[in-house]
C-alpha cells in the first residue's frame, strides 16, 4: 500500500474536522454582525474577514500540528528501512503521548543500530577466520553456481575468486561432492595438487531460498603425522625390546666365545656353557613371545558378526574365572550384534586384570551389565587398589603385572571399536578399586 497517497486524504480530514468544530461560533458570529447588530459596512467587512481568517489560520495550524509529527516519523522509519539509524526525532520536556512515541522510535533506531554493528562484526569476523582457516570452503546455490570461496578454496582450484564467481560446479569439478554422501573421505587430484581429502557436505538457507556449503580438508599431512607418529612408537617399544633381549644374548656369547678360547679348558666350562646357552634360549623364546604378540595385535581379525544374547554370554564368560569368582548383577534380557568369541576375549581380559586386582587386596569383583538407549553398558567393578597410572594403559606392551604382555587392554579396546563400541577404564568413584565400562551397540 502506497502511504504517500493516504497522507494528502488525512490531512483534508483534519483540516475539514477543525472547519467543522470553528463552524458554529462562526455561523452565529457572523449572523449577529449582520442581521442583529446595527453595525456599519466598514465594522461589517472587517469583522467578517477577521472572523474568517482566524477560522480558518486556527483550522490549518491544527492540521499542520497533526500532519507535521507523522512527518516526522514518516521520515525517521524511511531512513531506518534505508538503514540509516543515526537520525533521531525531538522528544521536548513534555510528557505527552506525542513525546513518548518519539521516545519509542530513537530507543527503536538505538537498538537497530546497535544490533546492526553487531551482525557486522559477527559478519567480519566470520570472513576473517574463513579466509584464515586452512580449509577449503564453498558456497552453491540452488543452480550449483559458486556464490562464496575462501583463500584456502582458491588455492585448492589454483584460481582467484574473481574468476571462478557464479561459475557451475561442474566446470569447476565440484559436482560430485554435491551429490551422495555428506561425509567422505577420498584420493583426489586437484589442481593444487593431489592426496587424501576430506569432504563435507551441509545446507543453508539464504534469502529463503536453499544453498549448499562445501568444506574440502586435505587429510594428506595430517595422515602423515599419524603415521609418523606411529613409526616412532613402533621403533621405540621395538628397539625397547630387542635391546632387553639381544644386551644379554651378546655379553653371555662374548663370554661363552672367551671361555671356549682357553686352552685348557676350565673343569666347569660345560656348567658355565650350559647355563649360558640356556639364558641365551631364554631370552630368544621371550623374543619370538614378543613377535608373536606385536604380530596378532596388528593382524586382529574384522568381527563376524550374529546375533549375541548379552544375559547368555556374560553368565557363561563369568563361570570361566576361578579364582575370584564375580559376583554377578543381572540386568536387562536383551541382544547385540557382535562376533562371541572376540567379545569372550574381551570379557576374560576385563575379569581376569579384575581378579588379580582384587587378589592383591583380598577384595571381590561385581559384573553387571544395564541398557543405555541404543548401547548396552557392561561394567566390571574390582576392590584391588585403583589405577595409578591411567595415561599409558592402553599403550602396547605397557604393563604394571609380572609376566604381562602388555597387550590385553589394548587388543579389548581394538575389539570394543571394531563391534561400534568403547572400553575405559577408571579408579572408582564410591570406594576403593577399578572400574571397566565396556559399552556396545544394541
Amino acid at each position: 500500500m502506497d502511504f504517500s497517497r493516504l497522507r494528502p486524504v488525512h490531512e483534508t480530514r483534519i483540516l475539514l474536522l477543525a472547519l467543522a468544530a470553528g463552524f458554529p461560533a462562526a455561523a452565529i458570529a457572523l449572523i449577529i454582525l449582520w442581521w442583529t447588530g446595527g453595525y456599519t459596512p466598514k465594522v461589517q467587512w472587517t469583522l467578517t474577514v477577521v472572523i474568517l481568517g482566524a477560522w480558518w489560520g486556527f483550522a490549518a495550524a491544527v492540521r499542520e500540528r497533526v500532519a507535521s509529527p507523522l512527518r516526522t516519523l514518516a521520515n525517521l522509519l524511511e531512513a531506518m528501512r534505508e538503514g540509516d539509524y543515526s537520525i533521531r526525532g525531538r522528544t521536548g520536556e513534555s510528557e505527552d503521548a506525542l513525546a513518548e512515541v518519539m521516545a519509542q522510535v530513537n530507543e527503536m533506531g538505538a537498538t537497530l543500530r546497535a544490533q546492526r554493528l553487531g551482525a557486522l562484526e559477527a559478519t567480519t569476523l566470520l570472513r576473517k577466520v574463513m579466509e584464515e582457516i586452512d580449509v577449503a570452503i564453498f558456497a552453491f546455490d540452488g543452480q550449483r553456481k559458486l556464490k562464496l570461496v575462501n583463500r584456502a578454496g582458491e588455492r585448492l582450484l589454483a584460481r582467484p575468486a574473481e574468476r571462478i564467481m557464479n561459475a557451475s560446479a561442474e566446470s569447476l569439478g565440484l559436482a560430485e561432492f554435491l551429490e551422495g554422501a555428506e561425509v567422505q573421505n577420498l584420493q583426489r587430484t586437484f589442481p593444487s595438487g593431489a592426496g587424501r581429502w576430506g569432504i563435507h557436505r551441509a545446507t543453508f538457507r539464504e534469502g529463503g531460498l536453499p544453498h549448499q556449503l562445501l568444506v574440502v580438508s586435505d587429510l594428506t599431512r595430517a595422515l602423515r603425522e599419524e603415521e609418523l607418529q606411529a613409526w616412532q612408537r613402533l621403533v621405540r617399544v621395538l628397539g625397547h625390546e630387542l635391546n632387553n633381549s639381544l644386551a644379554p644374548i651378546k655379553s653371555i656369547a662374548g663370554s661363552l666365545e672367551t671361555l671356549v678360547k682357553r686352552d685348557p679348558l676350565p673343569e666347569d666350562w660345560r656348567e658355565d656353557t650350559q647355563r649360558g646357552l640356556a639364558i641365551i634360549a631364554a631370552r630368544s623364546e621371550g623374543l619370538s613371545r614378543f613377535l608373536g604378540s606385536y604380530a596378532r595385535l596388528a593382524k586382529l581379525p574384522r568381527p563376524q558378526f550374529a546375533v549375541v544374547d548379552v544375559g547368555g554370554w556374560i553368565r557363561q564368560v563369568a563361570t570361566l574365572e576361578h579364582r575370584i569368582p564375580p559376583v554377578l548383577r543381572e540386568g536387562p534380557e536383551m541382544t547385540i550384534q557382535g562376533d562371541r568369541d572376540q567379545l569372550d576375549q574381551v570379557l576374560i581380559n576385563l575379569l581376569r586384570n579384575a581378579a588379580d586386582a582384587s587378589m592383591e587386596t583380598g577384595g571381590h569383583v561385581t559384573l553387571q551389565w544395564n541398557r543405555m538407549g541404543s548401547f548396552v553398558e557392561v561394567l566390571i567393578q574390582d576392590e584391588g587398589p585403583g589405577l595409578s597410572n591411567t595415561a599409558n594403559l592402553f599403550v602396547p606392551f605397557f604393563t604394571t603385572k609380572p609376566g604381562g604382555s602388555g597387550i590385553g587392554l589394548v587388543l579389548s579396546r581394538q575389539i570394543a571399536e571394531a563391534h561400534g563400541g568403547s572400553l575405559d577404564l577408571r579408579n572408582r568413584a564410591d570406594g576403593r578399586g577399578c572400574e571397566a565400562r565396556l559399552i556396545l551397540p544394541a
